[in-house]
This record gives structure tokens, C-alpha cells and sequence, in this order.
């Protein structure tokens, strides 16, 4: 199952993503929920370095399908559009494809 880890500041802004495991939904190689949070997420990161100035850390492990990602100062308008993106993404496909393989969860930091 992939566990997903959504960060937000008080004023319910997303500040960072923890993204963690593997669906199980297919074999390795031909998972599609898999392959849709990998590529949601790593747009989402590509594009925040690609349009904005924004500072930010991120880490990829593959084997372990583990995704970290923080931003490390102030967040733009266009990164926060870009993390609600990303959400809206991974929440739509955890209702697709139901809480067996792929649960998400709000954490205030």
C-alpha cells in the first residue's frame, strides 16, 4: 500500500509531501496506481523547480517508493497551486482505486 503524508502549516497550507511504499495493485512494472503517484508527484517537483523560485529538498528512493519533499522558505502562490495539484491528484486516484492501495493523511507541522 502507498501511504501518503500531506504537511500543512496552520493556515492549512501544504508545506511538504511524504509519499511512501508500493500499491500492490499489479506486478512490479505494470502498476498503474504505482506508475499515477509517481508521475503526479515528480511533475509536481520538477515543475515547482522548473516555474518558480522556490527553495525546496527532495528525495527519491525507488526500491523502497519512497518520495520526500519540503519546501525550505517561503512558498509561492504558483507552489501552493502546484501542491494543491498534487493533492487533488493523489486524492482522486485514492478514490478510484479505494484505500487498499493508497491511503492519504493530513498532518499539521
Amino acid at each position: 500500500m502507498i501511504q501518503v503524508k500531506v504537511c500543512r502549516d496552520a493556515a492549512k497550507s501544504v508545506t511538504g509531501i511524504e509519499i511512501e511504499g508500493h500499491a500492490g495493485y499489479d506486478e512490479y512494472g505494470k502498476d498503474i496506481i504505482c506508475a499515477a503517484v509517481s508521475s503526479l508527484a515528480l511533475n509536481m517537483a520538477n515543475s515547482v523547480e522548473a516555474f518558480t523560485r522556490d527553495r525546496f529538498d527532495a528525495r527519491v528512493d525507488d526500491e523502497s517508493g519512497r518520495f520526500l519533499f519540503r519546501f525550505t522558505g517561503p512558498v509561492s502562490r504558483e507552489s501552493k497551486l502546484l501542491m494543491d495539484s498534487l493533492v487533488l491528484g493523489l486524492t482522486n486516484t485514492a478514490r478510484a482505486y479505494g484505500q487498499k492501495y493508497i491511503r492519504i493523511r493530513f498532518e499539521e507541522v
